[in-house]
């Protein structure tokens, strides 16, 4: 599942820069408005970060919502205590579009994630271009060297690489690197089976000046108390967020303290 949406996400990525040349890519990103700093946003405070997440579909659970409007959703999730969003820009399994990503963009003054199964550089300045704040570079799907190459590229430009790990080697590595955004995601995306205790196994090989962020499997607010006690300073929710109450759970989840 995983190497069909990396190489489907590649596809489309080289279908865009047929009409959208790299060294095209790389002025608008160089016009774009300056990056923020998502490190700095999302490592202040007593209370766990809530990064929440534009997501229409999932391969795991199919339709989720039609989100016509990204950008109202977004205006909701930062008055309700937001401090950064995450839009799925991939459109074959996620339905997302670098459009929603403009949208978002147009409506919110938080960090931006580009959520998407980046891979080359091309897809790196394409998120600058179009607004991202912070790349997600998912370790289980690049080779170790490509991860540190697009890291590096994407600090370059002014934003933040968020790593997402799913085991211990994989955490290592991002320690290794001097990752200072890491998420551990619950959800294998080799299988896509989650594991809620994940986070709470493999938190504590992360440096305390890394910010570690819990990925999926939240419901509801034990969830979130959860993650919390485990060590997370951040969670990154989208399906409970864009099936239920959107204001009420962003706001419940930006109440609950750290540990």
């Amino acid at each position: 599942m995983l190497e069909s949406l990396y190489a489907g996400a590649v596809a489309d990525a080289n279908a865009r820069q047929e009409l959208v040349s790299l060294s095209e890519i790389e002025r608008l990103a160089s016009e774009a408005k300056p990056p923020l700093n998502a490190i700095a946003l999302l490592s202040s405070g007593e209370f766990v970060k809530v990064i929440a997440e534009i997501k229409r579909a999932s391969p795991s659970r199919g339709h989720l919502a039609t989100i016509e409007d990204p950008e109202s959703l977004a205006s909701v999730y930062q008055s309700a205590g937001a401090s950064a969003i995450s839009v799925l820009t991939e459109q074959r399994s996620f339905l997302g579009t670098l459009q929603d990503l403009d949208a978002v963009r147009s409506a919110v003054s938080l960090p931006l994630l580009r959520k998407d199964f980046i891979a080359n550089e091309y897809q790196v300045v394409e998120a600058r271009a179009h607004g991202a704040d912070i790349v997600l570079l998912i370790a289980a799907g690049i080779d170790n060297s490509v991860l540190v190459k697009l890291k590096t590229l994407a600090e370059s430009l002014g934003m933040t690489a968020f790593i997402e790990t799913h085991n211990r080697a994989e955490v290592e590595f991002a320690a290794s690197i001097g990752a200072q955004l890491v998420g551990v995601n619950a959800r294998d995306l080799t299988t896509f089976e989650t594991d809620r205790n994940l986070f709470e196994e493999l938190v504590h090989l992360l440096p305390d000046d890394c910010i570690r962020v819990a990925e999926s499997a939240v419901r509801g607010i034990e969830d979130v108390q959860a993650y919390a006690l485990a060590g997370a300073d951040c969670v990154l929710v989208g399906e409970a967020l864009v099936t239920g109450d959107a204001e009420d759970l962003v706001g419940a989840f930006s109440r609950i303290a750290k540990a």
